[in-house]
C-alpha cells in the first residue's frame, strides 16, 4: 500500500480533477514564507463533503497523507506536503449555503474567502469580522485559528465559529456544535477542531457568527517619537476600558515600507492605526478619550480617516504589510514570526525585538495587533548568506523564548505548522502528551497533515 496506489485509485474515481501537472504541483508546494518548494504527489479538487469522505477513505486504505489546501497564504508552511501525498484543494467548495440574518449567523463551505463572504452579506447589514491580512479561505482560517486587526473587539476564529462539519481520518463525517448561541452538552469538539491545522479532520462546512454593521465608524493615525510612547498609549487605552475596534502598531521601518510600496508620505516614525465602532455619540466620545491619551504619551500628527474610501485605503495598506516589508529589500527573502504576551509585558517584548534585531544587523519591521498583546516581526535575508540566515534564526528563537518567559505564546495567530513545532514542549509542558493522545486516537495512521503542529515524540 503506497501513495502511488492511492493516486491510481483516486484517478480512477475522480479523473481530470486529480492533477499531477507540474504547474499545479508547484502552486500547491509553495509557501508565502521562506520554506523551500515542497511538491505534493498529486492535487485533487473535491466538490462536496461526500467526495472528501471518499477521498479520505481511499487514502486511509493506502496509508497516503492528505493535506488540506485553502488559498495557500499561511506563513508557517501548514499546507506543504512534507511527507508527500495528496494536496486536497477545497477551493471549489465555495458556496455560501445559508444566510440566517435574523439569527446573525451564516453557513458556508470551506473554500469561501472572507472577502467573498462579506460581499455576499452587503445587503443584510451584517458582516463577518475576522480579517487576517490575506483574502484567506474560511476553512483555512478556522483550521489555523486565524484572527486579525478586529480581534480586539470581535474576537478570533475561536469565538466566531459556532459549528463545523468535519471529515475524520477514517472518512466518517461528524457535525460539531449547533446554531444555538451556547451549549453545555458534551465535549466542545468545535473548539478542538478550530486551530488543529488539518491534523485531526478536514473541515467541509462552517457555521459562523455575524456582526451588525456599526452605525458609525471612524479611524485615525498618530505618530510617536519612539515605540515606547506608542506602546504606553496602547496599555493606557486598554486599561481605561475604551472599546477600541482596531489598534495597530507600526514601527518606523514598516512606515518606510508603506511609503515605498503604497506611495504614502507618512512621517517615518512609529505610528498607531486605530478604529472606533458604535453610535455617532459613542464613537466621538471614544475618539476624544483616545486623543487625550495619545497627547499624554507624546503622540502627534493625529489624522482622521472619516470617509469609507479613506478607511479602506488605510486598512488595505495595513493588510499588505508583508509585501510592504519586502519593498524595503526587494531582492531578499522575508521571514515573519509573531508572538503574543500579556499587555503588561508588551513594551518589554517589543523592546527586546528592537534591540536584538539591531544588534544582529537585520532589516526588521514590527507591526501588530498590540491591543491584545500580539505583534509580528518580519526580517529580510539572503538565502545564499548562511551567516545572515543563522542570525535571523537566532532572532526568531530568542523572540520565541522571550514570549514563553513572559508567560505568553510563541504564536498569536500564524499558527504552529512546521516552524513553531520545536517550541510546543516548552509552551505546553505535559499538555503536549495529551495533544499527542488526541492525535493518535483520531488519526491513528497519521495521514492528516503529518509533520505539522506536534513535534515527534521521543517515546
Amino acid at each position: 500500500m503506497t501513495i502511488e496506489t492511492a493516486i491510481q485509485a483516486l484517478s480512477a474515481q475522480f479523473g481530470p480533477r486529480l492533477s499531477r501537472a507540474e504547474a499545479i504541483l508547484q502552486q500547491h508546494g509553495q509557501s508565502e514564507s521562506y520554506y523551500p518548494l515542497t511538491l505534493p504527489d498529486a492535487v485533487l479538487f473535491p466538490e462536496s463533503t461526500a467526495e472528501v469522505s471518499d477521498i479520505i477513505r481511499i487514502c486511509a486504505a493506502h496509508h497516503c497523507p492528505v493535506i488540506a489546501f485553502g488559498t495557500g497564504t499561511s506563513l508557517e508552511g501548514h499546507q506543504l506536503a512534507v511527507e508527500g501525498g495528496i494536496s486536497l484543494d477545497l477551493s471549489r467548495m465555495n458556496a455560501v449555503l445559508a444566510i440566517n440574518a435574523e439569527d446573525m449567523d451564516v453557513v458556508v463551505q470551506p473554500g469561501v474567502t472572507r472577502e467573498q463572504l462579506n460581499q455576499d452579506l452587503r445587503a443584510t447589514g451584517l458582516f463577518f469580522p475576522v480579517d487576517p491580512g490575506a483574502n484567506a479561505s474560511l476553512g483555512g482560517m478556522a483550521a489555523t485559528r486565524a484572527s486579525g486587526t478586529t480581534a480586539l473587539r470581535y474576537g478570533t476564529m475561536k469565538e466566531n465559529v459556532m459549528a463545523l462539519e468535519v471529515v475524520m481520518a477514517d472518512g466518517s463525517i461528524i457535525r460539531t456544535g449547533t446554531r444555538a448561541r451556547k451549549s453545555s452538552a458534551g465535549y466542545d469538539l468545535t473548539k478542538l477542531m478550530v486551530g488543529s491545522e488539518g491534523t485531526l479532520g478536514i473541515i467541509t462546512e462552517l457555521t459562523l457568527r455575524l456582526q451588525g454593521q456599526p452605525e458609525a465608524i471612524s479611524a485615525a493615525t498618530c505618530a510617536f517619537a519612539d515605540v515606547q510612547g506608542a506602546v504606553n498609549t496602547v496599555i493606557t487605552t486598554i486599561q481605561s476600558g475604551i472599546p477600541m475596534a482596531r489598534m495597530e502598531l507600526i514601527d518606523a521601518n514598516m512606515v518606510r515600507g508603506f511609503n515605498i510600496a503604497d506611495g504614502t508620505t507618512l512621517p517615518e516614525q512609529p505610528h498607531l492605526f486605530v478604529e472606533f465602532h458604535g453610535s455617532e455619540g459613542a464613537v466621538a466620545e471614544q475618539a476624544d478619550s483616545f486623543r487625550e491619551i495619545v497627547e499624554e504619551h507624546g503622540g502627534s500628527d493625529f489624522k482622521w480617516a472619516l470617509k469609507a474610501e479613506d478607511r479602506a485605503r488605510l486598512w488595505k495598506m495595513r493588510h499588505n504589510a508583508f509585501y510592504a516589508h519586502k519593498a524595503l529589500a526587494p531582492t531578499l527573502r522575508a521571514m515573519a514570526t509573531d508572538i503574543c504576551v500579556p499587555i503588561s509585558r508588551l513594551a518589554e517584548a517589543i523592546e527586546f525585538a528592537e534591540v536584538k534585531s539591531r544588534a544582529l544587523d537585520l532589516t526588521c519591521t514590527i507591526i501588530g495587533h498590540v491591543g491584545d498583546g500580539n505583534f509580528h516581526c518580519a526580517l529580510s535575508f539572503d538565502m545564499d548568506d548562511k551567516a545572515q540566515f543563522e542570525r535571523v534564526q537566532d532572532f526568531m528563537h530568542e523572540l520565541a523564548e522571550t514570549a514563553i518567559a513572559l508567560n505568553g505564546t510563541v504564536t498569536g495567530e500564524h499558527g504552529v505548522g512546521i516552524g513553531k513545532m520545536k517550541y510546543m514542549q516548552a509552551e505546553h509542558g505535559e499538555a503536549l502528551h495529551t495533544m499527542r493522545l488526541i492525535k493518535r486516537a483520531l488519526d491513528p495512521q497519521n495521514i492528516l497533515n503529518p509533520g505539522k503542529l506536534l513535534p515527534p515524540s521521543n517515546t
